[in-house]
């Protein structure tokens, strides 16, 4: 009898071991090889930030920002980016650009000259587009004026434009739109507090109790990007702060989703203290969407990138990373990259790449 019980604890604890391996295989270890003549570029634009959902067409619609090349990257998006949608067949591209979504429209709107960062995601029927938005007043400056050095009086208009960057939400019953835009954003940032300069990089996440947690980056004098996190109980209402303090960890361009009982994260590791790695993809997890913890070991990705064909790139730039969820599942993850060395004003090329997710 004694022996039938130790053998059944033993098999007990090896099965239980093997499925906490399983259910905690490293995020970085989940990743397929990237497609290398996927993703989605476009001729004479720079393109940034991917995100991807199934449409009900059965297709693959990506949401990303674009603006002329003949304005600098860096500088230029602040002035000229809008978002546009992409299609492709499969989640790993290539897609091919179907529309300018968000047009620029009047001045006197928050978002009137420019639109930036989308993220889809989707609430019942409903679509759901973040992206983040500003306007000026003025002409639009012309590329001559926004090359390096800036003059003082451009500095000066470049700071105050980027300054009234908001995150706003437009809606749809339909991948093909009509999308309804609203006039307002939908988290301004607040006078006196951590967060009193920008609200950016929009990370929302439909929850199973169909409340909606947005984290979101500002901008911390002397300490750099910080994320704060908000949350709307439902569709329709009002996002709330439910911290009122900044994430202490440094990174930024996070992505939220949903996972059975609780919330997990990949962002951008802006030091590269938590990964060992400069600038690679961090993850970590949540109960309750406020207090994060790093995952061990934290890597969800490298800016190493071995492509389908077997070759390999160091990227410069690895980020914006999205995921495509089908199913509650991670299907494929999508990163903006740029040739060149590394940050954003050495770059002469610019596009979106997919990393498929092991099956």
């Amino acid at each position: 009898m004694l022996t039938r019980i130790i053998l059944l604890s033993v098999i007990l604890f090896v099965t239980g071991c093997s499925s906490h391996q399983k259910q905690n295989t490293p995020f970085i270890d989940k990743l397929a090889l990237s497609v290398k003549n996927g993703g989605f570029e476009m001729e004479d634009y720079w393109v940034w930030g991917a995100s991807v959902i199934k449409g009900e067409d059965g297709k693959y619609h990506m949401f990303a920002s674009r603006w002329p090349k003949k304005y600098p990257f860096f500088i230029g998006y602040i002035f000229n980016s809008e978002v546009v949608r992409a299609v492709s067949d499969n989640p790993g591209g290539p897609f091919k650009f179907q529309e300018v979504v968000l047009k620029p429209r009047a001045n006197e709107y928050w978002d009137g000259r420019m639109t930036h960062n989308p993220t889809i995601h989707k609430y019942g029927d409903t679509y759901l587009l973040f992206y983040i938005g500003t306007t000026f007043k003025g002409e639009k400056p012309t590329p001559e004026m926004l090359v390096q050095p800036l003059s003082d009086e451009m500095v000066e208009f470049e700071r105050k434009t980027y300054g009234s960057i908001r995150i706003g939400l437009v809606t749809s019953n339909s991948i093909f739109g009509p999308w309804e835009r609203s006039d307002e954003p939908i988290l301004k940032p607040r006078i006196g507090k951590w967060d009193n300069n920008i609200t950016t990089n929009p990370a929302p996440c439909v929850a199973d109790d169909g409340s909606i947690l947005l984290v979101y980056r500002s901008n911390v004098p002397e300490k750099g990007t910080r994320l704060g996190v908000a949350k709307a109980d439902k569709l329709g209402e009002p996002f709330k702060r439910i911290r009122d303090t900044y994430m202490k960890f440094h990174v930024e361009d996070p992505y939220i989703w949903w996972v059975n009982d609780h919330y997990e994260m990949i962002a951008k590791d802006q030091s590269g203290k938590l990964t060992e790695e400069y600038q690679a993809g961090v993850h970590a997890t949540s109960i309750d969407g406020i207090n994060w913890i790093v995952s061990k070991p934290p890597k969800a990705y490298s800016r190493n990138i071995t492509w389908d064909d077997g070759t390999t790139i160091n990227f410069g730039s690895f980020e914006r990373p999205q995921l495509l969820i089908e199913n509650g599942k991670p299907v494929c993850l999508y990163c903006a990259t740029g040739d060149g060395p590394g940050g954003f004003r050495n770059a002469n090329r610019t596009w979106n790449v997919a990393t498929p997710f092991k099956k």
